[in-house]
């Protein structure tokens, strides 16, 4: 199972996370379970990435909120488009992932499964990040 596809698994699992307002240890043996991953790698990276997100979920909401054009807040912003900005900022921020990856995968995500508006505005917020972090 390539990255890109690792990836998507744990958006798909952190855009649930938004829906159900947490996501717990047997939240993710059960989507694992679900989508039928037994990649070893895989499973390693869709737990280290949600639990790390979770652990960092205030430092990364607050990045995402400082990022923002002014007339913008969290609350205005998709439960898809944040579970992507979190996962892209928590790569960016948090693993070794060069930022050119994480901002791409994400609008390609963004792309796919966001609205019309969707990939430029996460292109928008994670470029400000970038420029501001790194």
């Amino acid at each position: 199972m390539n990255r890109s596809r690792i990836r998507e698994l744990t958006f798909q699992l952190l855009f649930q996370g938004e829906i159900q307002k947490e996501i717990k240890d047997e939240d993710i043996n059960l989507f694992i379970e679900n989508n039928d991953i037994n990649d070893e790698e895989a499973i390693s990276y869709i737990r280290d990435v949600t639990n790390g997100i979770y652990e960092n979920e205030e430092k990364i909401i607050s990045i995402i909120g400082n990022n923002l054009k002014e007339q913008w807040n969290i609350e205005r912003i998709s439960k898809i488009n944040l579970a992507l900005l979190k996962l892209a900022i928590y790569e960016i921020l948090f693993s070794e992932t060069p930022f050119k990856v994480a901002i791409n995968e994400a609008v390609e995500l963004a792309k796919k499964y966001g609205e019309d508006t969707s990939a430029m505005f996460i292109n928008g917020v994670l470029a400000s990040v970038v420029k501001e972090n790194l």
